[in-house]
């Protein structure tokens, strides 16, 4: 018992008298000290257990309780601080207890209960604080004032007895004495605060309004610090994440303050404050200011937390310093007794000399070093998410103002849009993210040489000047990458535009026997692109590389250095910390040449930005208020009314107007019955000559208008300069009054959103059961949607279903109609309907639902016998109005005109009474399209649809385990699928050169421990605690990175970021590459120092070890460019082999796969395996090696460190697995909701005019902030997980190194060789960090091999046979001669599990003849042309053409011997030369004969370029008449003695079809000529008229033969067409 006293039993002096007063026994001063402690943990003790047991049994406090009291931030600080205080205190007391003859309690008991006490305390504060019931806290108020009270009375002995600053405990007590006081007024003030104690009053407190909100899950901002720096908030979700997966519903909504609205109201009052404030109006305002401004603050906030993470890092080479230095010493004595207290005093030095308080220092300095970091990481990249919103926001009203002509002239293209979204937003988002590094590093910089200069002298400098001299190198090849990269994206968006138009045009492609021409071509276009991945392959290893030579170079040009300068070694502890500071040194000056990359990339993006700001608005909407001059008064009334935003409203009221403008009063000379005039107009698009000139039109109120005029001749601008659209050069035009302020307006290109049709017919207006109904009937679309998989709630538009384009057309009409608008402007509407639709949708629409509502309409068309239902007619002719008036006046005025509408209208529509039976060709097409695309789907249960399908299913199993076990797997097949892709080979290589290089670093490490144990004892010692700073330095080099991989990397989605993300997601590896035989070098150099004392023959180690040496840095060349290169030929062999399947898949493979979803095959996982993967991997096989060859290491050395490893590796499987599963979640989150947001703004690019028109733009505005929020919500989770990761590793690693750094010291004494304790520790170090990248490494390729798996599913898609039976040799060169048909007993079928579409159909057709097929839809016409192609699968009977049986012919031969004008024209982008004879086998004479015969010859001489001239994507340059116009000329250009045309005409006006039918007449007048007839007229030419019904033959003859029997099929069919 004597041994434990708590005063000590020192016999000479009875340590229990008080003779002198009570105060003046030391130890009952101590004893004094221990009352506050153990009266607080009386109090809390009883009210926690008791009271918050029954309660969390009962009641689960749920988060919307939490609140903050005020202090709170500095209440967790100062406890913090306050428990450090009380460690120091504890090892002060343990440490003066050892140099005691008796153990005295008092010294470090009293220290201990307080670091009790202080824990409770904030246990305590926390629990009270939840339940929000201040009351409690008195009991801690009492507490802080009893410490206080007896810690001064300590003091204030000290004081009086001559004990000063220079001793420890002096100082440690006077600290707590100032925490204490600190901690009584943050308490005092909560009680004036709250007024919960003596006040009569206490105020009631809500929680934060976020909080109530119970959709908020995003709880960074709410939970308490240690949960804020720990993330532990976060575990219920990545615990949960195993069992469900985690979806949007988990993740909540955004906390008010990190909205998009929010954050852009910031931005915008900062922008626009800098343009009121301005000198110069003109000048724009500076996007950098704005930004500073608004989000100055957080920047700042984690550039603090960098500084104090940056200097904390320093302590690692100090502490490690300290432990070399006093490992094997015997600490001085440099206190003293104090005569009073009996006991001993130690001074500050002497604690620092213990080794392990040492360890401990070095674990806590770890610990709040990794802390701080993660949260300056946090913090940056919360900011960079709340900037990112907020240029979003910013971006989205201005393209909501941007003038038309910018969109329609090409200033400001939908490309240019999409990169402002999708690339510069996130390039200043990134920029924000490595902000703090910009100002961090130099200061890091310069401590680091400031330190290294005290340890080593002048040749730290010159080591350190190497560093920076190669540092520009570093910024060379990084900059290559940029540019490289760079090229890359250009060639990958080039090849992904010809996919696109393969995959459009691929139906032309196959008849034509093109898909090879044009497959080489993206061949050609992905060979310029492997040239720059391979370039860029080879910089990436180049980087790694470097990486790992500049600290090496650095540590001998040192050391060397050291040596001829001082003509001395080193001490090994100088020489060890030194070492360390180089590795800290070298990772500043690698990310800073990223960081300075970054920056420039920053500042393009601005400028872009800038520059988009400022660029045109459309004018301010006069139109909606009538006249400006008259409509001064509304406006005055209605701030905000004439601008979309306007600057000088309230700005939450703006973002969500949905008011209208006033009503502007009537003036006087205006009459009721004109709803728009305009007045001597002239408009532009842009250029200053007028597109439109001296325009003077009435639309009359209530009436049908109808605008008509020949192509081109400027009816469609005539509605948009009506609507405020075209820049006005003079004139005006005046809306009357009564007109609501929307215009029902569909476009001639029918713009559609992504959403179900019901959406976009009613458009934001209520629904309406009776109206929608009458609507659609009107529009003839019940059919097709009867056709949808889910009627009217099916999503179309770009990502949902392909609709055609009549399809399209009619449901951009049903929306006009159904908005309650007074006014409805239709642009062409019927352009892509046929006859019957189009009597349907001009009878029951306009005339009866649109007439009876007494809206006005104006109509733009070409259809002329519709005029005579028109009440007002506007003819135009070149950009100015030919006539206007009723069709009586134009009759009486202009009989030229009239006679010529009179040729041109072909019918006059008097009996309406149509035979309903009539169905209509095209529609019926069209509708034949939709049914076979689903019923195939049906049929064909499609496995690729995304593995979400497989996986929602598996989740309904009530088998849960399954699906859990499920999600944890790593999908090793993939894995495999991809390496053999890459070749055996390479494989081979790649797993070779890494185990070997891995083997060479052990040996380099473990040559380096039997070097160093050859010296003194004393000197190994400290050589085995070198290694151990190598790699703690590195942990931050690591962490520096990591956090930025993950970053950039996450964003996949865009070309650029990402790969300098991974490049970079990849540097801190180059660390660890580096690390094992960076330390192995510099040791090996300097131990040859420390031995040479001993004189041991350094010349046997020296030369094996720069052997060793040399052999490591060329074995990690070796490895990075195989990874490298086997990920490039996986990537090659991938491409190469889909690109093949897919284009020669049969036609019914494109019917039913989506082409969104084959283009997502080639662009976004096309991009993942070529750049993704190759670094994931390298970067996961390096850190799964290092990890397993550390452990081994470590084993061999300390067997009992075993031990300690397994509850590690226990926790590092838990946080790994469910790190991965939640990881992997959130992943596919934020890249699901980044689609919508992408499409959501280009949409709304495209859909400019309708939105305007229709007046929608607050709720395109309120769904952007919407979309923004979910991706914001999804990608903060994203990186709030990477965090919880991090710390959770990081604090491990730092555990590892305190039981290393521990196990080394105590061992250290005994039998075992101080170098090996070295090594072990060394490699103790090492395994932290890679476990950490293991696991990100692993979730990241996990994710990427999902992009592998889909590739694969395509892989197995059948090919069409090629081959035939019969050899090319056989057939004649001239085949076919003649063009003679015979069509025996056929049956045709698309898919052999469907049901046959021709049946046993027999035809004879003689050569020259002109055959018309006529035939409901559905009737089998089409699939008759397909079968003369070979492109239907005929599994009975044949078509002979000319002799031969077309299906042994091989199918290119086949269908480059036949011609085939198809229904909807197909142009690519190119030359008109490429376009008419891609193969280049015609003379320029023979393609402008074609030309000639298509009535194109002047147009296109006029062109630039002639033949030359460039066609855009699509034909767009040319009207639709004109493109199928050339169609047509390609199928003369190819001289085939068949031409088939399948509803040539159906998109045509009349006088483009009179020409058509004239030149079949003529110029193939001795070919055969099969033409699938839309229009029953236009075949009764013909010499033989096929009439099909449900896929047999009805009637066939000649048309006069047909006619005369008049209950025959083509009889009905013609007299429902005359």
């Amino acid at each position: 018992m004597a041994g434990l006293s708590f005063c000590g039993n020192n016999v000479t002096k009875n340590a229990y008298s008080v003779d002198t007063g009570m105060l003046n026994n030391g130890c009952f001063v101590d004893a004094l000290n221990l009352v506050p402690h153990v009266f607080l943990l009386f109090i809390t003790f009883p009210i926690l257990f008791i009271g918050w047991g029954s309660q969390s049994s009962k009641v689960q406090i749920h988060h919307n309780t939490w609140l903050h009291f005020p202090g709170h931030n500095l209440r967790w600080i100062l406890t913090f601080t306050l428990l450090f205080v009380h460690v120091c205190e504890i090892a002060e007391g343990i440490v003066s207890n050892k140099q005691m003859d008796t153990n005295h309690l008092h010294l470090f008991m009293p220290a201990f209960m307080g670091f009790i006490a202080a824990t409770t305390s904030v246990v305590y504060y926390h629990n009270i604080e939840t339940s929000n019931f201040p009351k409690l806290l008195l009991a801690l108020f009492i507490y802080w004032v009893l410490a206080f009270i007896t810690k001064s009375i300590k003091l204030w002995k000290f004081a009086e007895y001559g004990v000063g600053v220079l001793h420890l405990r002096f100082c440690i007590t006077a600290l707590l004495v100032v925490l204490y006081g600190l901690l009584m007024a943050v308490e005092i003030n909560v009680i004036r605060v709250r007024r919960y104690v003596f006040f009569a009053n206490p105020q009631k407190v809500k929680p934060p309004e976020d909080l109530q909100d119970l959709g908020v899950r995003f709880l960074q901002p709410f939970v308490n610090l240690l949960s804020k720096a720990t993330y532990w908030w976060m575990n219920p979700l990545i615990i949960g994440a195993h069992k469900r997966p985690i979806e949007l519903k988990k993740i909540g909504k955004l906390p008010i303050a990190m909205r998009a609205l929010t954050n852009y109201l910031k931005l915008k009052d900062a922008y626009e404050d800098q343009r009121q404030n301005a000198e110069d109006p003109e000048k724009a305002p500076s996007i950098w200011r704005s930004m500073y401004r608004a989000f100055g603050r957080p920047i700042l906030l984690s550039s603090t937390f960098r500084y104090l993470a940056d200097l904390l890092g320093f302590a690692g080479p100090l502490c490690i310093y300290g432990i070399v230095e006093h490992l094997n010493k015997k600490p001085v004595k440099e206190g003293s007794v104090v005569p009073y207290f009996e006991v001993y005093f130690m001074s500050s030095n002497e604690l620092l000399q213990n080794t392990s308080v040492l360890a401990v220092l070095l674990f806590l300095a770890l610990v709040l070093q990794r802390t701080f970091l993660q949260a300056s990481y946090y913090v940056t990249i919360e900011t960079g998410i709340n900037l990112r919103g907020a240029l979003l926001a910013m971006i989205y009203n201005k393209i909501l103002r941007l003038s038309t002509s910018n969109m329609s002239m090409g200033e400001m293209t939908l490309g240019q849009i999409n990169n402002l979204v999708a690339i510069e937003t996130n390039q200043l988002m990134w920029f924000l993210f490595l902000c703090p590094n910009l100002w961090a590093m130099p200061v890091q910089i310069v401590m680091g040489v400031i330190l290294l200069y005290y340890l080593l002298g002048t040749s730290a400098l010159i080591g350190a000047s190497v560093i920076v001299l190669l540092a520009p190198v570093q910024y060379l090849i990084a900059t290559k990458l940029a540019d490289t990269q760079k090229s890359t994206l250009d060639q990958s968006t080039e090849r992904l535009k010809k996919t696109t138009e393969i995959l459009k045009g691929i139906k032309l492609l196959k008849l034509y026997a093109w898909e090879n021409i044009f497959c080489d071509s993206v061949e050609d276009t992905r060979g310029k692109e492997l040239t720059s991945l391979r370039t860029f392959a080879l910089y990436t290893s180049m980087s790694i590389f470097m990486n790992a030579a500049i600290p090496i170079a650095a540590v001998l040009v040192t050391f060397v250095s050291h040596a001829l300068i001082n003509k001395s070694k080193p001490s090994s502890s100088e020489a060890f910390a030194a070492l360390a500071l180089f590795h800290i040194l070298v990772t500043p000056l690698f990310l800073l040449s990223t960081v300075v990359r970054f920056a420039v990339k920053a500042m393009v993006s601005v400028q872009k930005l800038g520059e988009f700001l400022q660029s045109d608005e459309i004018g301010d909407d006069s139109w909606r208020n009538g006249d400006m001059s008259v409509s001064l008064e509304a406006c005055k009334k209605h701030p905000g009314a004439t601008k979309a935003i306007n600057r000088k409203q309230p700005l939450l009221y703006q973002m969500d107007s949905y008011e209208q403008p006033a009503r502007r009063p009537l003036r006087p000379n205006e009459t009721e019955d004109v709803a728009v005039k305009v007045n001597s107009g002239f408009f532009t698009w842009g250029s200053n000559l007028s597109t439109l000139s001296d325009i003077n039109i009435c639309i009359p109120t209530g009436q049908l208008t109808m605008i008509v005029g020949q192509v081109g001749c400027g009816k469609s601008s005539l509605l948009l300069a009506m609507l405020g659209e075209m820049q006005t050069l003079s004139g005006k035009v005046y809306w009357s009054n009564k007109n609501r302020y929307s215009v029902g307006y569909a476009t001639q290109k029918s713009w559609l959103l992504n959403a179900t049709v019901e959406d976009n017919i009613t458009f934001g207006s209520p629904f309406n059961k009776q109206r929608y109904k009458t609507v659609i009937d009107a529009c003839s679309l019940q059919p097709d949607v009867d056709l949808l998989p889910f009627g009217d709630q099916t999503e179309i538009g770009e990502r949902g279903i392909n609709l055609s384009g009549g399809q399209r057309q009619r449901i951009c009409v049903a929306r006009a109609l159904y908005q309650n608008t007074n006014i409805v402007f239709l642009d062409d509407p019927f352009s892509a309907l046929d006859i019957h639709l189009s009597d349907h949708l001009m009878q029951e629409g306009i005339l009866k639902f649109l007439q009876d509502d007494k809206r006005t309409v104006v109509l733009v068309t070409h259809k002329l016998q519709y005029l005579i239902h028109a009440d007002w007619i506007i003819a135009m002719k070149d950009g100015s109005v030919l006539r206007e008036g009723t069709l009586k006046d134009i009759q009486t005025h202009d009989v030229e005109l009239y006679e010529h509408w009179k040729t041109l209208m072909n019918r006059q529509d008097q009996e309406l009474e149509k035979d309903t039976e009539i169905d209509n060709c095209q529609t019926a097409l069209e509708r034949k399209t939709l049914r076979r695309a689903f019923y195939s789907r049906e049929a064909k249960n499609q496995v690729d649809d995304d593995e979400e399908e497989e996986e929602e299913e598996e989740e309904d199993d009530d088998n849960m385990s399954t699906t859990t076990s499920r999600r944890s797997k790593i999908p090793w097949r993939v894995c495999w699928q991809y390496l053999s892709s890459g070749g055996f080979l390479m494989v081979f290589l790649m797993v070779f050169s890494k185990l070997l290089k891995h083997s060479v670093m052990v040996a380099i490490d473990y040559w380096l421990a039997e070097w160093t144990a050859k010296g003194n004892v004393p000197v190994n010692g400290t050589a085995n605690g070198n290694v151990l700073v190598n790699r703690t330095a590195y942990g931050d080099v690591l962490v520096n990175r990591t956090a930025y991989g993950d970053v950039l990397v996450n964003r996949t989605a865009y070309g650029d970021g990402p790969v300098n993300g991974t490049a970079y997601g990849y540097a801190p590896d180059f660390g660890n590459v580096t690390r094992d035989f960076v330390n192995a070098s510099a040791a090996a150099v300097f131990s040859n120092w420390t031995n040479s004392a001993a004189g041991l023959p350094d010349s046997y180690y020296v030369p094996v070890f720069i052997i060793l040496c040399g052999a490591g840095i060329a074995l990690c060349l070796i490895t990075s460019l195989t990874v490298e290169f086997l990920g490039l030929s996986a990537a090659t062999n991938l491409h190469h082999n889909l690109l093949n399947k897919i284009i020669h898949a049969p036609i019914r493979f494109f019917d039913v796969t989506p082409l969104g979803q084959i283009l997502n095959r080639f662009s976004a996982d096309t991009n993942i395996i070529d750049q993704h993967i190759p670094p994931t991997l390298e970067s996961l096989t390096r850190s799964t090696l290092l990890c397993l060859s550390a452990i081994g290491v470590i084993a061999f050395v300390t067997p009992s460190f075993l031990i300690a490893l397994i509850p590690l590796a226990v926790s590092f499987y838990f946080i790994q697995k469910y790190f991965r599963v939640a990881s992997k979640d959130l992943q596919d989150l934020d890249d699901s909701t980044q689609l919508p947001l992408l499409c959501h703004f280009s949409e709304t690019a495209e859909g400019l005019t309708t939105i305007r028109a229709f007046r929608h733009e607050s709720r395109f505005k309120q769904k952007m902030l919407e979309l923004t929020d979910t991706n914001n919500t999804a990608y903060l989770f994203l990186s709030a997980a990477n965090r919880w990761l991090e710390v959770r590793t990081d604090y491990l690693g730092a555990v590892i190194v305190l039981t290393a750094a521990v196990a080394s010291i105590w061992s250290s004494g005994k039998n075992l060789p101080s170098s090996m304790v070295g090594l072990g520790l060394t490699y103790a170090l090492t395994v932290t960090n890679y476990l950490n990248w293991v696991v990100r490494n692993l979730a990241d390729l996990e994710v990427q091999m999902a992009a592998v798996k889909k590739v694969n599913s395509f892989l197995s898609t059948e090919s069409e046979n090629y081959e035939g039976s019969m050899d090319t040799s056989q057939v004649p060169e001239d085949w076919p001669q003649h063009g003679e048909i015979k069509i025996q007993d056929l049956c045709v079928r698309y898919d052999p599990l469907l049901k046959p579409v021709l049946k046993h159909v027999n035809a004879y057709i003689n050569p020259g003849q002109k055959v018309g097929i006529c035939g409901r839809t559905g009737s089998g016409k089409s699939s008759l042309s397909l079968a003369f192609f070979n492109m239907v699968d005929v599994f009975e009977g044949q078509i002979i053409i000319d002799g031969i049986d077309i299906c042994k012919l091989p199918l290119q031969t086949l269908r480059s011997r036949l011609s085939i004008i198809l229904q909807d024209p197909v142009l690519f982008s190119g030359s008109i030369r490429f376009n008419l004879d891609p193969e280049r086998t015609c003379t320029d004479d023979r393609l402008w004969e074609a030309l000639e015969i298509a009535q194109l010859k002047n147009m296109v001489k006029a062109l630039s370029g002639g033949l030359d001239a460039v066609v855009t994507e699509g034909g767009e340059n040319f009207s639709v008449g004109q493109r199928q116009l050339f169609c047509l000329a390609r199928a003369f250009v190819r001289k085939s003695s068949i031409l088939i045309m399948d509803e040539a005409t159906a998109s045509i006006d009349m006088a483009t079809e009179n020409v058509l039918q004239k030149v079949v007449m003529t110029a193939f007048a001795d070919r055969t000529v099969v033409t699938i007839a839309h229009r029953v007229h236009t075949i009764l030419e013909a010499d033989l008229v096929i009439v099909m019904k449900r896929g047999n033959i009805l009637e066939i003859d000649k048309p006069e033969t047909l006619l005369e029997n008049e209950d025959g099929m083509f009889a009905s069919f013609v007299r429902a067409d005359m």
